[in-house]
């Protein structure tokens, strides 16, 4: 293949918002495995200094500022590549500038939708309606994202699962750290309505009160950690609960190996990569509908609803679980394969 693409992302690991950045992260670089020529356009203050990737000023302001700043130089580079291929509602201005004036094949891909956020950035829902409508291909990472898509917008977009992500693990011990001393449940992410985690916490609540021992461990940060903390507080559980902040990505695989069940008790989930980190490392999982699920058989994810007295019976089941195994995980190589062909069909 000898076209030329140009991504456009929003973060880096370890610099990343969420699992968007992660995404684009394994399919630059499987692409670059395969001598294809992608450059990956990102926000200077997220950029690291790699080759073939492309820092851009943005300026102060929030994150619709950010990306209108963004689409205005990507456009602008987009004459010197035959594919753009953006990433949700912030790359839209950028796509369609780019099919506009330059004449590039666009291809959009859509990790989450609008509807699902608690928190919109402004403009959000017009340019995610540009995102969907105006590309010349259009992805998504989830069937069920891709029916709700269908469902909102009135297209049907090509499903490429994400691969299952390995963590790195540093050699810390969690438990002996935070002074476990009992089965250790654990979360992570973004603490924001639509990760559920205020269900997570009540549902822990009534399963100590069932006559149970446990601690769970809530890593992550957001605009809901205060008030979280606060409910803890209230419920009077706090001995058993150790709110750790910010994980790095090289004692991420510590925390999971440690732990005797993670729950993912999102709201909506498209994907969930949080819940192949843990399967990866062995680590039974208690999770909401999500994405992993189209891609494993059923008995491999315990299925709970965000609800405190179904996370109560997950919890219960899941500590009874033991260590698991996977076999024949997806990979990011096979997704970027997928993503090729779709690139391909351009030709």
């Amino acid at each position: 293949m000898n076209k030329k693409i140009l991504m456009l992302g929003w973060g880096y690991p370890p610099n990343i918002d969420g699992g968007l950045d992660v995404h684009v992260k394994h399919l630059f670089e499987e692409l670059q495995k395969k001598n294809i020529e992608v450059d990956l356009a990102l926000p200077k203050e997220k950029a690291p200094k790699k080759e073939n990737i492309i820092p851009i000023e943005t300026g102060e302001g929030n994150m619709g500022w950010k990306a209108r700043k963004m689409s205005s130089k990507v456009a602008s580079l987009a004459n010197e590549y035959d594919i753009i291929h953006t990433h949700d509602w912030f790359g839209a201005e950028a796509g369609f500038k780019a099919k506009k004036y330059s004449g590039v094949k666009w291809v959009s891909t859509i990790h989450s939708v609008s509807s699902d956020r608690s928190r919109k950035s402004g403009g959000m829902e017009d340019l995610e309606k540009l995102a969907v409508e105006e590309p010349d291909k259009l992805l998504t990472v989830s069937q069920r994202l891709g029916d709700k898509i269908n469902r909102e917008y009135g297209r049907e977009p090509l499903v490429i699962h994400n691969g299952f992500s390995k963590v790195e693990t540093s050699g810390k011990k969690v438990g002996k750290d935070l002074e476990i001393e009992e089965n250790m449940v654990f979360f992570v992410g973004r603490h924001a309505e639509q990760k559920g985690v205020e269900h997570l916490i009540y549902g822990f609540k009534k399963y100590l009160d069932s006559g149970n021992d446990a601690e769970l461990v809530i890593g992550g940060e957001g605009y809901l950690t205060e008030s979280l903390e606060d409910f803890v507080d209230l419920l009077n559980i706090s001995r058993n609960v150790h709110f750790v902040g910010f994980i790095p990505d090289r004692e991420l695989g510590d925390f999971y190996e440690a732990s005797d069940l993670f729950v993912s008790p999102s709201i909506s989930e498209p994907f969930g990569l949080t819940i192949t980190e843990a399967l990866g490392a062995g680590t039974p999982v208690a999770a909401t509908s999500n994405g992993v699920e189209e891609i494993l058989s059923s008995e491999q994810i315990i299925e709970i609803k965000p609800d405190s007295d179904s996370i109560k019976e997950g919890i219960k089941k899941g500590l009874n679980k033991g260590r698991i195994e996977i076999e024949d995980e997806r990979t990011w190589r096979d997704m970027s394969k997928e993503i090729l062909e779709v690139y391909k069909g351009f030709m």
